[in-house]
């Protein structure tokens, strides 16, 4: 019956430690300790279980047979070694993260290239002081002043807006 480790990567802490925001930095650092103790625990054990010496047994032990019967059993036992079930689990939810990552990389490429064009647009306008109030329609035509479609500026309320009354209020009773 021959001891099997389980082969164990290093783990590169830093690396790590470098992902982790400051909010979870507590939580990372309880689970490397956590993780740290059970290795030095798992590696504290031997690699294989002590041999027996059976000879020396059957010299002490008077019963005939018994420690032939003992040895005949410990040596035909056999432990199984969990099956790995997890590793495919990982390697898939793995490979839809990555997935993920990738749509939302290309998805952030784009804004950013949208983003880049309005930059662009933005920087071959004319210096806000040098436009008249017609170049910042052109440029801005959301954000311009338009007395017919839109009579008031932001906030929009009547409070903001000295002596003007929504149509609606009006003949409500308001102001």
């Amino acid at each position: 019956m021959a001891g099997r480790r389980v082969a164990i990567t290093p783990i590169d802490w830093a690396k790590i430690a470098a992902r982790v925001s400051d909010d979870q930095k507590q939580k990372f650092l309880a689970f490397r300790a956590k993780s740290e103790s059970y290795l030095r625990r798992m590696n504290a054990n031997p690699e294989s279980t002590p041999k027996i010496e059976w000879a020396y047994y059957k010299n002490i032990i008077p019963v005939p047979g018994m420690v032939d019967n003992f040895q005949k059993q410990y040596e035909s036992m056999i432990i199984p070694f969990p099956a790995d079930t997890a590793t495919p689990l990982i390697d898939a939810q793995e490979q839809h993260i990555k997935k993920e990552i990738e749509e939302f990389k290309a998805e952030s490429n784009k804004r950013i290239n949208t983003y880049k064009a309005e930059a662009e647009r933005i920087r071959g306008l004319l210096p806000y002081e040098q436009m008249t109030m017609e170049d910042f329609r052109d440029a801005h035509p959301d954000l311009a002043f338009d007395p017919v479609n839109r009579p008031t500026f932001w906030p929009h309320t009547p409070e903001e807006q000295l002596g003007y009354t929504p149509k609606d209020a009006s003949s409500s009773g308001g102001h």
